[in-house]
């Protein structure tokens, strides 16, 4: 097996394929999970299933169901589940050596070398990186962690509809009350400014985005409303956990010059947009800014933990120690995050993306156009979320959940966002353009049925 294997080869030939679901053996399995786990688990609740196996974009329950995954693990499965070319690096890896703290091996420097190679703008041949603990919240903790060092300041600026994580300084980052209000205080100085968003703030994108800024100039310079000491700005190139939510032309270049003319860091966090999502290697290519500091996780370890922040060398400024993690040396997952890069690149799944992402809010935009409970159609790349509206009988989350239902009972895994109004499409990139054809076969037709019910 190696780089060159075809996406078409990846996947279980049978998916989809659904009989009866939840069948028996899932419902037997998800009993058991609510009798010996904590409550706080969530995805089981929506989508009562129980996996086995997974190959590519396509899963299979212990039931015999097969079905195409259009979550992959939350965006965490780039190159799809259980790629072999993959695999199989991780397995020579773990049968040698998994874990040497920050040691040099040749799988942590081929890493970072690879990080390098598709770092965005002027980040190439300019940045460290530095690894810490396993998830993306890990990698949020390490960037304030830099910010504040450089600058000798404590305040915290993110925006609303934002998530970075549930540790608590990303906690304090992230805007959800629902979640956020049973675990305050959280840091202090923390102030959250208005994200553009120009379907819910009913505003033309030039609006929402002179307004967005005009309140990051506020609280960056306003005499009487400023952040006294502020360490940096933390924001999403596309807000995901809010509704996959894509700011406007200008937005982010002009949060840039702000965070520039003011001396602080722009810390652009690429945890779920980043390793190609959207159709480049970082989201915040579309818009022609370089971060100063970059947040990566997810998909960076294709399916294993592997969380690292990148960040401009005119910011290595800490020593030894400076910022440290037990998991900052798992081989296993350095492998594959360096065979999975090699693997977009050598199946050119960047443009696939782009070119998969155009037609799946093509078919979708056509198809609903017309139908009152859409309210809007968005994404880039293999990024889409379909934005409901509340009915006259049915909330908005209630029809989302519908829609799920409907989808996964015909083998089509969907996830939601937003406030629960919003399906997110978040699949592999390995993903066929059969497969999301047929997909979107099974999203639309749940769609009609449930709005017209």
């Amino acid at each position: 097996m190696d780089e060159h294997l075809p996406i078409e080869k990846l996947h279980f030939e049978a998916a989809p394929s659904v009989d009866r679901v939840p069948g028996p053996r899932s419902r037997e399995l998800r009993e058991r999970q609510s009798r010996i786990e904590s409550n706080a688990v969530v995805y089981p609740t929506d989508v009562p299933l129980a996996f086995e196996e997974g190959q590519g974009a396509t899963l299979k329950d212990v039931d015999d169901n097969y079905y195409l995954d259009f979550f992959a693990g939350i965006g965490v499965l780039n190159v799809g589940h259980s790629h072999p070319w993959v695999t199989a690096s991780v397995a020579q890896q773990a049968g040698t050596l998994s874990q040497t703290l920050d040691f040099p091996t040749e799988a942590r420097l081929e890493l970072i070398e690879k990080l390098d190679e598709i770092a965005p703008g002027d980040l190439q041949g300019n940045n460290c990186v530095v690894f810490g603990g396993p998830t993306g919240s890990d990698a949020v903790e390490g960037s304030i962690k830099l910010a504040k060092y450089n600058t000798g300041n404590n305040g915290l600026i993110a925006f609303y509809g934002a998530f970075h994580g549930e540790t608590a300084g990303a906690y304090s980052l992230t805007a959800d009350t629902k979640y956020k209000q049973p675990y305050t205080p959280l840091l202090a100085e923390v102030e959250h400014i208005p994200y553009p968003d120009s379907f819910h703030q009913d505003k033309d994108d030039e609006q929402a985005v002179a307004d967005a800024l005009a309140a990051a100039r506020r609280v960056l310079e306003d005499r009487f409303g400023a952040m006294p000491n502020p360490a940096g700005v933390w924001v999403e190139p596309i807000q995901g956990e809010n509704g996959i939510i894509v700011p406007p032309e200008g937005f982010l270049s002009g949060l840039k010059d702000l965070t520039d003319a003011h001396d602080v860091p722009l810390i652009i966090d690429e945890i779920q947009t980043g390793m190609g999502r959207t159709g480049k290697w970082f989201a915040s290519e579309y818009a022609g800014v370089t971060p100063d500091i970059m947040p990566m996780a997810k998909a960076l370890g294709s399916g294993l933990p592997l969380s690292a922040t990148m960040y401009h060398e005119d910011l290595d400024t800490w020593g030894p120690g400076g910022h440290t993690g037990t998991f900052r040396g798992f081989l296993p997952a350095m492998r594959a995050s360096v065979r999975a890069i090699e693997y977009i690149q050598s199946q050119e799944l960047l443009a696939h993306s782009r070119t998969e992402g155009e037609y799946m809010l093509e078919r979708l935009q056509g198809a609903t156009e017309s139908n009152p409970a859409i309210g809007e159609v968005r994404g880039r790349g293999m990024y889409v979320g379909i934005d409901f509206t509340d009915g006259e009988q049915r909330s908005s989350q209630e029809l989302v959940g519908a829609v799920q239902t409907a989808c996964y009972e015909e083998g089509a895994l969907v996830w939601t966002g937003g406030d629960d109004d919003t399906i997110r499409l978040i699949p592999p990139l390995v993903m066929t353009h059969d497969q999301v054809e047929t997909g979107l076969d099974i999203l639309i037709e749940a769609i009609e049925s449930v709005t017209a019910a």
